[in-house]
Parts: C-alpha cells; sequence; structure tokens
C-alpha cells in the first residue's frame, strides 16, 4: 500500500472499517478516487473541487463537451441536483433505483458545468443515478451525498471491472482506489432521458428497454457517451 499522494495510487480495501472514510476525506479534500459500483468501477470527484473535476478529465483525456454523470447516495439527494424530476422519471426511480438506471432530467443551474449539458430542447440536463452498490453508496453519502462519476478508463477503452484493472491504468490511474471486489454487473448503465412527458432510451445496457417500456412509454435514440456508470 502507498500513502496518498505518491506516484502510485493508494489502494485500500473495503472491508477495512477505516476505508470509506478515508476516501470520503480524500475526496472532499479534491483527491481523485476509484470506487466499485454496481456496473463498472468508477473514477469519482467532489462537486465542489473544480481542480479535481478537470484532473478527472485530464486522467481519462476526456472530452470536455462531455458532462460527467453524477452518482447519489439514495434517491432523496435528487433535490439537491435536479430542477425537476418528471412523472416518468419518477416512476421509473421507484422501479430501478438503486440500480443501473442513469436518468437525465433537468438540472439546477448552480451545478458544475462539467456535470451539465444542454438537451436538443434548450433545457439544461443532469445524469444522475444511484448505484446499487452498499461501498459506493456509503462512499457517496461519507462524501456528502453526491459525487461526479465517470467510468474508470481511458475514454475509448473498456471500463475497469475490478481495482486490479484501475491500478493498470498507469498514468490514467486516480489517487486513491478503493477495492470492493468486481464490479457485480460488469456492464455500464442504461440510459434514459426525462424532461417534461419525454421518456427516450439514449443507450441500452444493463438494463434491457423492454422492461422500461412495462413502466413507461419510450422512444429511442443513440447516446455519444460509450462507457458512462
Amino acid at each position: 500500500m502507498t500513502a496518498l499522494g505518491a506516484e502510485a495510487p493508494l489502494l485500500l480495501d473495503a472491508d477495512d472499517p477505516s476505508a470509506v472514510a478515508r476516501v470520503a476525506a480524500a475526496l472532499r479534500s479534491g483527491h481523485v478516487a476509484a470506487i466499485p459500483t454496481d456496473t463498472v468501477y468508477g473514477l469519482a470527484a467532489a462537486l465542489d473541487r473544480p481542480h479535481a473535476i478537470a484532473r478527472l478529465y485530464g486522467l481519462k483525456s476526456r472530452p470536455r463537451e462531455k458532462a460527467i454523470p453524477v452518482l447519489l447516495a439514495e434517491a432523496a439527494e435528487l433535490e439537491k441536483i435536479a430542477a425537476d424530476v418528471p412523472p416518468g422519471a419518477r416512476a421509473l426511480i421507484e422501479r430501478f433505483w438503486p440500480g443501473a438506471l442513469t436518468i437525465v432530467v433537468p438540472a439546477l443551474p448552480a451545478l458544475p458545468d462539467e456535470v451539465t449539458s444542454v438537451a436538443a430542447a434548450g433545457v439544461l440536463t443532469v445524469a444522475v443515478r444511484v448505484p446499487d452498490h452498499r461501498v459506493a453508496r456509503d462512499v457517496l453519502a461519507a462524501a456528502g451525498g453526491a459525487l461526479a462519476v465517470t467510468s474508470a478508463n481511458r475514454s475509448g477503452d473498456p471500463p475497469a471491472l475490478d481495482a486490479q484493472a484501475v491500478l493498470r491504468l498507469g498514468n490514467a490511474a486516480p489517487d486513491i482506489v478503493l477495492d470492493g471486489g468486481p464490479a457485480p454487473l460488469r456492464h455500464a448503465s442504461t440510459v434514459v432521458l426525462a424532461i417534461g412527458d419525454e421518456i427516450v432510451v439514449l443507450r441500452e445496457d444493463a438494463i434491457p428497454a423492454s422492461r422500461i417500456a412495462k413502466v413507461v412509454q419510450v422512444g429511442s435514440e443513440s447516446w455519444p457517451e460509450a462507457h458512462a456508470v
């Protein structure tokens, strides 16, 4: 194990009783951490640490026009992120959260630019999810309830599915890696857009579109971001 701030990432075992608190403290201090989720491993940064979010982009070589999704500790945190949660989105949240469904909803204007996008209708949006992973939600709760999180990989490469894969990223590895074992689903989340009465499946992955269609009526179009958590 290496000290935080050294050349190699600090590796912590999620079974260590102090690990979650140490990772949360590092995130609040402006470090970038890799955390396990139900889908893939994610690179996380605090929403109020601009330099950490900028470093996250640099680690991944991620195009700046691609917004970073936000992971929440629980659905109640959504009111801190979303300007509006349409009825269709609420139905999907009730059915699929916590779980592998990312929902793009209208965003509060105070959010960092890096986690927001403008939809075709001109609405400022944010992509949000509550992961079905105890360790991930513990870190999120200890770090303030919400983090900017995107897949642990170089942009365009497959996402890391375990802590060792994160360590093998070399110069793209973060400051600290929390080892919570292999990602259970090994697939990225499905992404839907929910603005007004419109529900559109932007990317079908861990959750089939057919399951979403059983809850709400959906349309379909492609989403350019291939490896979000």
